[in-house]
C-alpha cells in the first residue's frame, strides 16, 4: 500500500510518499481501506521536531480518517465488510483509573494515531474496532474524516467543559482554522450566539455567510472592545480558543463575569500573563481541554446526523501530494479542513 511517513524532524523534505506493507488485522481489530483524511496542527507539529511526544521513524502520518470495512471479527455485531466508517483517533488502554471512569481521553498510556504509532495517510489502517463508528449519511469522505479530531475537540470543549446553554453567547477566536469553524457549527446549532475573530476579512465575510453572527478583524480592532459593544458591555459567556498568548488578554477582558474560558492550543505561545486579579475577582473558570472520549464522539456522529451540519472543507490533494498541502496548512491561508483523498 502507499503512505506518507515522516523519516526524520525538519521541513517537507522528512515526508516522503512510498510503499509499504498492508497492516495485518488481528483479533478484536478492523482493517479499514482509508479513502480520506484530514490535515491537523499536531501533522506539522510532528514533522517539525515531535519533541515531548514518544514516537519511532519512519512513522505513518495522520490522526483522523474515515473509509470502508474491509476486515472486521465475525462476532463483532455493529461492523460489517463494506461499511463507510469514520476512526476515532486515540487507543487507549481501557484499564488505568481515568479509563475506568470512562474518560479514557485522559488516559495515560493514551496512543494517538499519527503521533504514537502508525496513522492514518494510508490506504488501510488496523485499530481496535472500539475505534471504529459509522459515518454519518450524507457526508463525504473527507468530511467524514474531518469530525474525527476537530468537531471532537470543539465538542468537548463546548458541551462537556464549558457546558453552554442555548441562550448563550460564544467568542471564538481565529475562525477558518478547523477546531474553530466546528465550534462555530456546534454552537449555532443549538441556537447559541456566536462572535468570531480573525484577521483576514475574507475569513469573517465566509464565516459572516455561514452562520457567525457577528465578526471582528483583531488586527484592526480592539477585540475586547467590539465584544462589549456586540454584548451591550456585558460581555461573552464563553471563549473559544486556541492562539494562546496572542489573545490571552483580549480573551480574559472579553468574558462576563462568572465566565468560562476553554483552550485547547497555543500555537502563538503558551505562557500569557495570568492576570489573576481578573480570574478571582470576576470569578472566571479557565478550563483545559483536548479530543474527547468515544462516548462524547458517539454522541457528536449523532448530532451531526440529527443536524445536518457539513465540516468545511478548505481544499483535498491525493496522498501524492502531501507537500502541497502541508504547505497549504502551514501558511494559514485556508479556511476549513486541508483533505488527503486515497482513491
Amino acid at each position: 500500500m502507499k503512505a506518507a511517513f515522516i523519516t526524520g524532524h525538519g521541513g517537507n523534505e522528512v515526508v516522503s510518499v512510498r510503499d509499504c506493507a498492508r497492516p495485518v488485522r488481528k483479533a478484536g481489530e478492523v482493517l479499514v481501506r482509508v479513502h480520506a483524511a484530514t490535515l491537523n496542527q499536531v501533522d506539522l507539529y510532528m514533522r517539525n521536531s515531535g519533541a515531548g511526544i514518544t514516537h519511532q521513524l519512519p512513522q505513518i502520518m495522520g490522526l483522523d480518517g474515515a473509509g470502508v470495512v474491509e476486515e472486521v471479527d465475525a462476532v463483532d455485531c455493529t461492523l460489517t465488510v463494506g461499511q463507510r466508517v469514520v476512526v476515532f483517533p486515540g487507543v487507549s488502554c481501557g484499564r488505568c483509573e481515568f479509563c475506568q471512569r470512562g474518560e479514557g481521553v485522559l488516559c495515560v498510556k493514551m496512543q494517538y494515531l499519527g503521533e504514537h504509532r502508525d496513522g492514518t495517510f494510508a490506504e488501510w489502517i488496523s485499530v481496535p474496532s472500539s475505534n471504529v463508528f459509522p459515518m454519518p449519511p450524507g457526508l463525504s469522505f473527507v468530511q467524514a474524516a474531518a469530525l474525527g479530531v476537530n468537531h471532537l475537540t470543539a465538542w468537548r470543549m463546548l458541551f462537556a467543559k464549558a457546558q453552554i446553554k442555548p441562550w448563550e453567547t460564544v467568542l471564538v477566536f481565529g475562525i477558518g482554522g478547523g477546531v474553530s469553524l466546528a465550534a462555530m457549527q456546534l454552537a449555532k446549532a443549538i441556537g447559541a450566539r456566536v462572535i468570531v475573530t480573525s484577521r483576514d476579512d475574507a475569513k469573517l465575510q465566509r464565516a459572516l455567510q455561514i452562520g457567525a453572527d457577528h465578526a471582528i478583524n483583531s488586527s484592526t480592532q480592539d477585540v475586547a472592545k467590539a465584544v462589549l459593544a456586540f454584548t451591550e458591555g456585558r460581555g461573552v459567556d464563553v471563549v473559544i480558543e486556541n492562539v494562546g498568548a496572542a489573545v490571552w488578554s483580549a480573551a480574559m477582558k472579553s468574558l462576563v463575569r462568572g465566565g468560562r474560558l476553554v483552550t485547547c492550543g497555543a500555537t502563538s505561545g503558551d505562557q500569557p500573563p495570568a492576570d489573576l486579579r481578573r480570574i478571582f475577582i470576576r470569578q472566571l473558570q479557565i478550563l483545559g481541554s483536548t479530543l474527547g472520549n468515544t462516548s462524547e464522539f458517539h454522541d457528536l456522529l449523532v448530532f451531526v446526523a440529527r443536524n445536518g451540519i457539513t465540516p468545511v472543507i478548505d481544499s483535498e490533494f491525493p496522498v501524492t501530494r502531501i507537500h502541497e498541502a502541508l504547505d497549504r496548512l502551514e501558511s494559514g491561508r485556508q479556511f476549513g479542513k486541508v483533505g488527503l483523498s486515497f482513491e
